[in-house]
Parts: C-alpha cells; sequence; structure tokens
C-alpha cells in the first residue's frame, strides 16, 4: 500500500486526464475470499497501476465499511463491541491486500469523523431540497431492554419452512426473504423497500435477551427517488458514460429504472452508524433519537470521506478533498465492484449527489465483476470450503501466481470457475514455459555469450525487413492491450501480455538463437538479443498492473536502475530502444517454478474437500429429486392422454390398466398387453 504520512497527497493536475479509483468497501466483519478479491479490489488495483504507468495523476481509494446491522450482530456473536470488531477486521482486511500488493492511495474506515460530516451534509442538501420524506412503519419493539430491533436482531421460526433460528429479514434454511413480525393487513401495502418478504418469523424473539417483542409505531426517512427518476435517468441517459459501462451494470440499473424507482428507507434502529443530524428544520428530532442512517445510504459517501482523511489529513476545514469529489470537468470516476452491489453505485449514490444540487465528480465507468464460484460449489468460511485472503500465502505459492490466476479467470461477463487443476496449469504452461523461458533464455544467453551487457544492435541492417516486421506485430498487439485496459477489459489485456511474450518466444525460434547464429552471424545475433531485451521491458512494463513483483524482477535482470513504481511507463508505441547498447544486466533468474501436478489434489482436500462434496451430493440429490419430479409429471400426463389416470391413485390406474387388459382379451380371444 503507497499509504505515508510524510508524503504530501496527490491531487488533480491542470490539463491532465485525473483517474479516480474505487472498489466496493468491504464488510468490516469477515475474512475475503478470492471472489471478493478479484471481483473488486484486484481489479481495480491493476486499472489503477495501469492508468500511473500511462503517465496520468491516480488516486485509488478504499476502505472497510464498518457500520450496519450485519457488524452489530457480528460483533454480538464475537462477545465485542462493533469498535473492537472493525478494528480486528479492518486489521485483517489490510494484512491480506498487502499481501496480494494491492496498491491503495489511502485504505482507511468509514467511522470517522470525516465521514460523519459528509453523510450528514449531504443529508442536510436532501432534506433541504424535499427529497427526504418522514413515514410512519409499524417496528419489532424489545420492552426488555427498550429499544426498536432492526430486522437482524429479532429470530424465531420460518413460517415457510418452520426452520428455527431464522431471522428477521432472511431464513438461512428456505433462502426466503422474511418479516420480523406477521404483517398487519393494513401495513402490507408497498413499504417503498426493493425487497418483497414472502414470510414471516413465528414466536419471534429479541436476539439480545430473549424476549417478545411488540408491535409498535415508529418513524423513519425515506429518499425519495421516484422524485430523483427523471434527474438520474437523465444523467444515465446524456451525462454519464452508461453505455461503456459492463453489461451487468447496465442490465441492472435499467431494469430498476424500468421498474420505477420507489422511496427508499434510510435510517436503521440502530447505535453504531452515523446519527441523523438533529436542529433541520421541519424534522422533529426526538423521532430519530437512538436511529441512524442505513448503511447503503452513508457506504458509497464512504469514498469521498475517505479521501478526505487522505488530502486534508486531521484538518476539519480542509476542502481538498473536493477536488477529486467536486470536479466532474477535469476527473474520471472509475469504480470497481460486484454485480450485486451495482444499483447502490448507479442509482442510490448518484441520485444522493444529483439531489444535493452541489457539482459532483459522477461515475465515468462501473465495471462489475460476476461471481467466482469454488470447484463446483460456493466458498463458504463457516465450512471451510474454498481459499480465503489469509489462507492464499499459506501454500507457498507465489502472490503473482495467485494474481495472475484470479484475473486470467476474471468473472467478467458470466461467473467463472476456481480449480485447482487450471491453477497448476495456468503456472506450469502459461508463466513458466512462456513468460518464464522468453527471459531466462535471453538473459542467460546475453550473460553467457555476451558478456553479460546489451550488445551493440543498432549495426545491423535488417535487409530482409523481418525485424521490422516484427516490431509492427508488437506494436499492434500493444494497441490491442491499451484499448482491451481502457475499456476495463482485464481479462483480454492479460492475454494480449501473453501473445506478447509469445511472439518474444517466435522472435528467438524463427532466427535460431544460439552459438551457431553468434558465430555465422554475429550482427544478427546481436540485433536479436538486443530486440529481446527490450521486448522484456516492454513486457515488464506491460505486466506491472497484472503481476508487479514479477515486473520488478525483469526489471532487475534487464538491469534498468532504480525500483518502485516510477521505473514502469507504459508507450503508445514500442520503439525498441530503450534498453541502449552496453547497459549492464542484472542476473539471470527463474521467474516461475514448476509446480507438481499433485498438489492440486493436496490443495483441493486442504481446502474443504469433504466439505464440498457434501455441498456437490447435497446438489446432485436435489437434481436428481427434480428429475425424478418431472418424469413423473410427464407419466401422469401420458396416463392422462390415454384416459387411463387423471389425478387418480396408483392403484385406480393399476385397476384400469387391468380392467383394459381384460377388455382387449374378451376382443381378440388372446391376452395382450396395453399400449405403451
Amino acid at each position: 500500500m503507497a499509504e505515508s504520512s510524510s508524503t504530501p497527497p496527490l491531487l488533480p493536475q491542470p490539463g491532465k486526464q485525473n483517474i479516480l479509483v474505487t472498489s466496493a468497501l468491504p464488510y468490516a466483519n469477515n475474512v475475503p475470499h478470492l471472489g471478493n478479491i478479484i471481483g473488486s479490489v484486484l481489479s481495480a488495483d491493476v486499472y489503477a497501476r495501469f492508468s500511473r504507468a500511462r503517465g496520468f495523476p491516480t488516486l485509488y481509494v478504499c476502505g472497510t465499511d464498518e457500520y450496519g446491522t450485519a457488524t452489530e450482530t457480528q460483533a454480538l456473536a464475537e462477545g465485542v463491541d462493533p469498535a473492537t470488531l472493525c478494528a480486528k477486521y479492518n486489521a485483517i482486511h489490510r494484512e491480506i491486500y498487502a499481501w496480494f500488493k494491492i496498491d491503495f492511495d489511502i485504505f482507511g474506515r468509514t467511522p470517522t469523523p470525516q465521514h460523519t460530516e459528509i453523510v450528514q451534509q449531504i443529508f442536510t442538501r436532501l432534506w433541504e431540497n424535499g427529497f427526504i420524506e418522514e413515514r410512519e412503519t409499524e417496528q419489532a419493539y424489545c420492552p426488555a431492554h427498550s429499544s426498536f430491533l432492526a430486522d437482524r436482531f429479532v429470530e424465531g421460526e420460518c413460517s415457510l419452512c418452520h426452520a428455527a433460528g431464522a431471522r428477521g429479514d432472511q431464513c438461512d434454511s428456505c433462502g426466503n426473504l422474511l418479516d420480523p413480525l406477521e404483517p398487519a393487513e393494513d401495513t402490507k401495502a408497498e413499504s417503498g423497500e426493493d425487497r418483497k418478504a414472502t414470510g414471516w418469523l413465528l414466536n419471534p424473539r429479541c436476539k439480545l435477551d430473549g424476549a417478545t417483542p411488540e408491535r409498535r409505531k415508529t418513524k423513519h426517512l425515506y429518499l425519495r427517488l421516484d422524485a430523483l427518476q427523471p434527474e438520474v435517468k437523465d444523467w444515465l441517459d446524456n451525462a454519464s458514460n452508461s453505455k461503456d459501462w459492463t453489461s451487468n451494470a447496465v442490465a441492472i440499473t435499467q431494469s430498476w429504472i424500468h421498474d420505477g424507482l420507489k422511496p427508499r428507507s434510510i435510517t436503521r434502529d440502530l447505535k453504531w452508524g452515523v446519527p441523523v443530524p438533529t436542529g433541520l428544520p421541519g424534522l422533529s428530532g426526538g423521532d430519530y433519537d437512538g436511529k441512524v442512517f442505513y448503511v447503503w445510504f452513508d457506504a458509497c459517501i464512504g469514498y469521498p470521506s475517505i479521501t478526505k482523511c487522505y488530502t486534508d489529513k486531521d484538518d476539519p476545514s480542509g476542502k481538498n478533498w473536493e477536488r477529486w469529489w467536486k470536479n466532474p470537468d477535469n476527473v474520471r470516476l472509475y469504480q470497481f465492484m460486484g454485480k450485486d452491489n451495482v444499483p447502490f453505485h448507479s442509482i442510490i449514490f448518484p441520485g444522493s449527489q444529483l439531489g444535493t444540487r452541489e457539482k459532483w465528480t459522477q461515475v465515468h465507468k462501473l465495471s462489475a465483476a460476476e461471481y467466482l464460484n469454488y470447484e463446483g460449489g460456493k466458498f463458504s468460511k463457516s465450512k471451510s470450503v474454498g481459499v480465503f485472503g489469509n489462507s492464499a500465502k499459506d501454500t507457498g505459492v507465489p502472490v503473482d501466481v495467485w494474481r495472475y490466476y484470479l484475473l486470467s479467470r476474471r468473472p467478467e461477463t458470466s461467473d467463472s470457475e476456481f480449480s485447482w487443476r487450471e491453477f497448476v496449469d495456468a503456472n506450469n504452461n502459461d508463466l513458466l514455459k512462456n513468460l518464464g523461458n522468453f527471459c531466462n533464455r535471453v538473459v542467460k544467453f546475453a550473460h553467457a555469450k555476451l558478456n553479460a551487457v546489451v550488445p551493440d544492435y543498432r549495426t545491423y541492417k535488417d535487409a530482409d525487413g523481418g525485424l521490422k516486421k516484427y516490431k509492427e506485430e508488437i506494436n499492434g498487439l500493444l494497441q490491442t492491450y491499451i484499448e482491451n485496459l481502457e475499456a476495463t477489459k482485464l481479462r483480454a489485456g492479460l492475454a494480449t501480455v501473453l501473445s506478447i511474450s509469445g511472439v518474444g518466444n517466435k522472435l528467438l525460434q524463427d532466427n535460431k538463437l544460439s552459438n551457431q547464429l553468434l558465430s555465422e552471424d554475429p550482427e544478427r545475433c546481436n540485433a536479436v538479443v538486443g530486440l529481446a531485451l527490450n521486448h522484456l521491458h516492454l513486457l515488464a512494463n506491460l505486466l506491472f498492473p497484472y503481476m508487479p513483483v514479477t515486473a520488478e524482477a525483469i526489471l532487475d535482470q534487464i538491469g534498468v536502475p532504480g525500483s518502485g513504481t516510477s521505473r514502469f511507463s507504459i508507450p503508445d508505441t514500442w520503439t525498441a530502444d530503450t534498453i541502449p547498447p552496453g547497459q549492464a544486466l542484472g542476473e539471470p533468474k527463474l521467474l516461475f517454478s514448476a509446480i507438481p501436478t499433485e498438489k492440486a489434489d493436496e490443495w483441493r482436500e486442504a481446502f474443504g474437500g469433504e466439505e464440498l462434496r457434501k455441498q456437490k451430493q447435497i446438489e446432485l440429490e436435489k437434481a436428481a429429486a427434480k428429475k425424478a419430479q418431472k418424469e413423473k409429471d410427464k407419466e401422469r400426463k401420458r396416463l392422462k392422454k390415454l384416459g387411463l389416470a387423471g389425478g387418480d391413485s396408483t392403484q385406480a390406474t393399476a385397476e384400469k390398466l387391468q380392467n383394459l387388459n381384460i377388455a382387449d382379451g374378451a376382443a381378440s380371444q388372446a391376452p395382450q398387453e396395453p399400449s405403451k
């Protein structure tokens, strides 16, 4: 991570393409698995590194989202207060992302004075501009500790499947959405929420003290997305760059618009969160004592508040953060997330920005990933299925191999699958035999035969134009790479890097780089080696967004001085002369090591093999039951068509078949089988 209190904060530069990158704020109540990592922080890291290497002032902002019901319930489960829980998980996330080489400019948190200030400022402007309304609702109230209860703080029996221990928002057993109390007839009208409960809790009880909750009336605040819909739609159609968003982001957003935006509750009865401000004209403060803003109203505001922590430090009056967030003419905002987070970034946060009537930097490119599954099943922390961020390093596999594999399987247009077999193959074939072979062959040859310096490759005339065609091919691939990265097509960009490496191997093969070439045509040999070393320099720069450790290693081997990210630059055109003749080379070292194929089975067992088999068996049984029911229904329809069954019992059907046999026998003087 690039965070440092001693360096001045990066601010947008006039006349330049300033890039602001965010990845969805992870909840500070669990450990991220590989799907979480590729879905947001790793993808955003690739784009931020690419933008920096292109010379654009680039700020990458993220942090833990620490408010909300889920945090309070997890704190209760672990027997600590929410602040202690969040400090623990913030540290875990930091450690994981540091190992994965995620280069944030700041990785912050939401429980800060800066966050409270900006959230309350945005709410105040929305209230003043008429985009907040009050509604009276009925809610579960615990008489034992005199407090209204958020849905997750009510537990009981699911009214649909009758599983015990269901929560007041959802039953984990059957998956249905629930209400904490059975809805009264006069409260079953549209609530303004996008979720529609299909059941409720029987024998509900307070999660905190076991008391039976009462139904009481209370007030909550709603963001009037219905009133903001025309402006949101106009922004999506005209001002935003939504046509270039990922297809799933466009589809999800348009679905919300098509269904019509509805007022959405933005307050909850919790203690851990940003409090509703007091003293606003027309807002009765007493009704909102003990209420805080709902996490999905304030979470996206975490981006500007964390930015303020970076740009203005502890200065409460600082306004440097606005140079990033209220500067749409000079800043482009790129946001990365899983598809489940799309509406909050494409509808709710932009709607809140528009409703303030202030000039905000709004999302330019929204890149949403689908889901990464695990070995035909699902990641599950409770059942120890799958690889979680803090266990990836336990395999001993270098971080760049993990980064490569996840990015090469990034679920961009559909769900993708983590497979240990493919993981091993990717290392041994894509990396070791392609990229690793090219680098090792060139640098070792120059060390052994050319005194470990870059030969003079400029004297060769290239009469047949073979090397010129090679440069043209590489430049064509370079343009494809840049186009892919600019469009956040990260998988295609990485595949292009491997294609460029493959062309390098072909260069050596076509020119038969060997002792014989050196002795028979030394000028051509020098030209091939010099071109290959410059090719490696380009590869290091193109690899830097994806595999920064490997990129550093390549630069060290070809003798590029310095260290850190300042050494990397992605050009518009490859000139093939940035590594000059006479430059001393570093020591040749293997970039990658082979992974034994049997490790795939070992790791599959270690990371949830038994539980995964159980998970798959359950799925197979469900599929078999579904197929059997389908066959049963098909047979019933066939019999009904023959007039042999019509909802009859099996016994009745058998009797009909028997009677049919008798009738057939009487008619034909010989028993015959019924038609099938």
